[in-house]
């Protein structure tokens, strides 16, 4: 329902002609700023997109990771009574060694040998157990890493 009265439609005519220029000077000067604003907005959600994947892939490496300490961890926990146990055969050929009288060079020489493969074997103990340090040093900066933020 059309009113007909000439100053009501004056007004319509008036207040539709200010709305579209109040929104011809809105759209004028946003026009080059939002442009800007949407380029930006793409390229975070490919950003955003993009440290999602490598999360994912920090945590499957970590899971991963885990699951390596957890086996060199029980590896460990099983070597340390084979050392003990082999540190307390070497001690006692040490006070054998020095019990013995020095006339029986037989039995001197097969502690020597008994006493340089615990040696041996030590060594190779010392080896693994730096290598398993090393893996677990890895693991740690992994673990730092992960939770530091991406400056990306």
């Amino acid at each position: 329902m059309t009113s007909t009265n000439p100053l009501s439609l004056l007004r319509s005519r008036l207040g539709d002609r200010l709305a579209r220029f109040v929104d011809f000077r809105i759209g004028d000067m946003t026009r080059g700023r939002l442009d800007d604003h949407e380029a930006r907005i793409t390229e975070q959600e490919h950003c955003t997109i993009d440290h999602r994947r490598r999360l994912d892939e920090l945590e499957a490496g970590l899971e991963r990771v885990r699951g390596d300490l957890l086996w060199t961890s029980g590896e460990v926990q099983r070597l340390i009574p084979h050392v003990a146990a082999q540190e307390a055969q070497l001690e006692d050929l040490r006070e054998r060694f020095s019990l013995v009288p020095p006339s029986d060079d037989q039995q001197v020489a097969e502690a020597r040998t008994l006493i340089e493969e615990i040696q041996r074997q030590h060594a190779q103990i010392r080896v693994r157990l730096a290598g398993i340090a090393r893996y677990e040093d890895r693991l740690r900066v992994l673990e730092e890493r992960t939770q530091q933020p991406a400056h990306d």
